[in-house]
């Protein structure tokens, strides 16, 4: 975790220069910025940047220095070109929803929101597969697809407002996550601007393209490999069929062990989710599902495929259910019940607004069997800080969302967030997981990268970051622990107003 006392030391480059505002290099800077991209697709004031200040990670900010809209790839490699020439780091941003600080300008520089290039540019059925910008919503795809008889597999919890250019950078997952897999299972290839301003094309709309997988080793960067322009992405087709279900159990580690005994049966579910009392309670006020409110979880469990196998899929899942003390499940009959129940996992997070002014959500992943020990150390960790944590997760693998409850605005919260997050995801390492399964490192797990890996590892690493980002100069103090003399080269701009970082 970043330490906010403590912050500069490690993530903050040394000023070899300044580029002052409003004159000399700063001055032309702008100028050829806007003339890029027109005076209408660049912020600058300092006040309109504190938008931008941090994404869903909001224990550490730090505001960009500049903010500019492209809308094209050409325009995004002459950003980039420019960047080079005045030695300033830059970085991408899609929506903002990141959890790490993945989008976190560090030291300032220039951010480059890709928001407006946003357009499917083909879809083809007959081949399976669609191309879109990287600012694509990526709801808006699936809602495009529809009736067609296709869709497109990843569906993160922020999918109403997720991008799928920020999809790729930090290889995100989703509910279905369990049967679909993860977005590099799903990307045929890509067009990416490189952090010199080149730019390449890798992969493509075959399933498989000769020579090395380089677009399969570009998707998870958290943008330290460039820019993703374009994504031609992999289209699956729609299930014949699909049973879902919400079990209500009394206790988590009943539902825990239901869900072990579940895999161990051999079902593969294409949705295996776990919601615990905190946030079962938080979605009943906001929407009213009729949960009951002393239920110790709820899974919801989707099973698709061929219409001729799913009840009996169902049927052993309810026997397995029943064997670990089900309360009760409730199955959608119909089309509209099974939108509800989904509506009600998808607008979890949502609802945390009614519990909390602010809240930080972790990502750890443990074995499946070792679910109720993670579970009961979380409890543990809440009552050791006197916090409220609640859980909402993707239990079929278990991969943890514990989501800690504190006010931003008290400098104490915010340290004991930091301290209880570590003490968990440490905890993850122990039981023999990650410390993340789909949210990337970004700035807040990087100081993890060196308990997870050894000095060989990451040394190889930096050594493929180096390939495409020789400068680091793009996404900067991101994912790898600053080593050696890298880093130390690109620009800090002198922006008066920039709000400091926690």
């Amino acid at each position: 975790m970043v330490d906010p006392d403590n912050q500069t030391s490690h993530l903050v480059a040394p000023v070899l220069e300044q580029l002052e505002r409003g004159s000399g290099p700063f001055s032309s800077l702008i100028q050829q910025l806007t003339q890029i991209v027109g005076k209408n697709s660049l912020l600058y004031d300092a006040d309109e940047l504190l938008v931008y200040e941090c994404d869903g990670y909001i224990v550490d900010k730090s505001a960009p220095d500049i903010v500019v809209f492209p809308t094209s790839t050409e325009q995004i490699s002459s950003i980039v070109k420019i960047c080079n020439q005045f030695n300033v780091p830059f970085l991408a941003r899609g929506a903002g929803t990141s959890l790490s600080g993945g989008c976190l300008p560090i030291g300032g520089g220039v951010m480059i929101v890709l928001t407006r290039m946003k357009q499917i540019l083909e879809i083809n059925l007959r081949d399976r597969y669609a191309i879109v910008e990287p600012g694509m919503v990526n709801l808006h795809l699936t809602n495009a697809l529809k009736g067609t008889g296709y869709h497109y597999a990843p569906d993160p919890s922020s999918q109403g407002s997720c991008t799928i250019g920020g999809n790729i950078a930090t290889n995100s997952g989703g509910p279905h996550t369990l049967k679909y897999g993860v977005t590099t299972n799903h990307v045929l290839g890509l067009e990416a601007v490189l952090p010199d301003g080149s730019v390449i094309n890798l992969g493509g709309p075959t399933a498989e393209t000769p020579g090395y997988d380089l677009h399969g080793v570009y998707v998870g960067n958290e943008g330290t490999f460039g820019i993703c322009t374009k994504a031609i992405v992999r289209l699956t087709r729609d299930p014949e069929a699909h049973r879902t279900m919400l079990a209500v159990f009394q206790t988590i580690s009943d539902a825990t062990r239901a869900i072990s005994e579940i895999i161990a049966a051999g079902i593969i579910p294409s949705a295996l989710e776990m919601m615990d009392q905190g946030i079962i309670q938080a979605i009943e006020e906001a929407f009213h599902f009729g949960f009951p409110l002393d239920a110790g979880a709820v899974l919801l469990i989707e099973v698709d495929g061929l219409e001729i196998a799913l009840d009996e899929e169902a049927r052993r899942i309810i026997e397995i259910c029943n064997a670990h003390n089900v309360r009760e499940i409730q199955r959608a009959d119909t089309p509209e019940e099974r939108m509800l129940i989904w509506k009600s996992r998808k607008q979890a997070f949502g609802a945390i607004g009614r519990l909390s002014p602010s809240y930080c959500t972790q990502d750890g992943v443990v074995p499946r069997t070792r679910l109720p020990e993670i579970l009961e150390f979380i409890e543990a960790t809440s009552q050791k800080y006197g916090m409220r944590i609640v859980n909402v997760f993707h239990a079929g693998d278990g991969n943890v969302h514990p989501i800690l409850l504190f006010d931003e605005r008290d400098q104490d919260q915010i340290q004991q967030v930091m301290e209880a997050s570590e003490e968990i995801l440490s905890k993850c390492l122990e039981l023999g997981g990650s410390v993340t399964g789909e949210h990337g490192i970004g700035v807040e797990k990087i100081n993890f990268m060196s308990r997870i890996f050894n000095e060989t590892d990451l040394s190889q690493m930096e050594k493929v970051r180096n390939i495409f980002n020789p400068r680091q100069i793009c996404s900067r103090d991101k994912v790898l622990p600053p080593h050696g003399e890298e880093s130390q080269a690109a620009v800090t701009l002198s922006h008066p107003g920039r709000r400091a970082p926690h």
